[in-house]
């Protein structure tokens, strides 16, 4: 019932605002900025911030998160997961893309609210239990709240909840454990193919001489040939401006049905992806 569903939600809620602040300075404000939900296609729904994304997968028995974002957003998560009209307890797993405070952050907080299992890349499981991101950066060490990882998962790897299967593409470089979800959604004419990619940006991880992550630079390249090889209707990364998911919501709550669709896409981001490594990786060995 949906009084049920918001009393569940209000006893949740002090804990997970409760949650401590680890956003910067310099961070965009869209970010924590509120993002109502909205449909992206089959039981895929969208319940992030304006800045940065997670997704709901719905399920015959229950509910599947993508990414829990920053700390602070995990009140706005709650509410949006609510809105949906799918309870708090009914989320049954969290899958993390990548052990960085603006996408792993909010996910303890969000696994006490539900209980869920966390499912995160093994490469990246240390890095999640203890709260410390890894490698080597410019801009130091941002640190986020630990949590407890459920289950530590390698490419081609197979996650599935009722009726939704995810398959695991790692996709190394962004982070050492940096996971590439996929999953099929059965659609008429034909079923669509789902990518949720992790970053392949080098966002100031250092290339050269990174004694903490020493094998980074052949990580990203086979990641990014990985990525280019993948077939991609729907694309939906971490951060919503790569692929105008923000837009195309918009798009798709004025009755586009196919606002998402553009298997054009990923090989876009790919080749974008690959010329900005090659001139990072210029620059630092200058």
């Amino acid at each position: 019932m949906k009084f049920d569903r918001f009393r569940s939600l209000a006893a949740v809620l002090p804990v997970i605002i409760a949650a401590p602040l680890l956003l910067g300075a310099a961070d965009p404000p869209a970010w924590t900025r509120p993002q109502a939900p909205f449909p992206i296609a089959g039981p895929i729904t969208y319940v992030g911030s304006e800045g940065i994304a997670a997704y709901l997968i719905k399920t015959n028995v229950g509910a599947i998160l993508v990414d829990g974002t920053l700390a602070e957003n995990a009140g706005m998560i709650a509410r949006n997961i609510a809105a949906t009209g799918v309870r708090l307890r009914d989320v049954k797993l969290i899958l993390v893309t990548h052990a960085h405070f603006d996408h792993a952050a909010g996910v303890a907080a969000l696994k006490r609210a539900t209980g869920a299992r966390v499912v995160a890349g093994a490469r990246d499981v240390r890095a999640l239990e203890t709260g410390i991101p890894p490698g080597e950066t410019s801009y130091g060490v941002i640190r986020f709240p630990k949590v407890h990882v459920d289950r530590g998962v390698r490419d081609g790897d197979k996650v599935t909840l009722g009726n939704v299967t995810l398959t695991v593409r790692a996709t190394p470089g962004h982070t050492p454990g940096c996971t590439t979800w996929t999953m099929r959604i059965p659609a008429t004419p034909r079923a669509l193919d789902v990518v949720f990619p992790c970053s392949v940006s080098v966002a100031g991880n250092r290339l050269i001489g990174n004694s903490a992550y020493p094998g980074i630079v052949a990580d990203y390249r086979r990641s990014i040939a990985m990525l280019g090889t993948l077939h991609a209707d729907i694309v939906l990364p971490s951060h919503p401006e790569l692929a105008d998911v923000i837009a195309r919501g918009k798009r798709r709550k004025a009755g586009d049905a196919a606002a998402f669709v553009d298997p054009t896409l990923l090989p876009k981001i790919v080749a974008k992806a690959r010329t900005a490594f090659d001139a990072d990786l210029a620059k630092q060995a200058r």
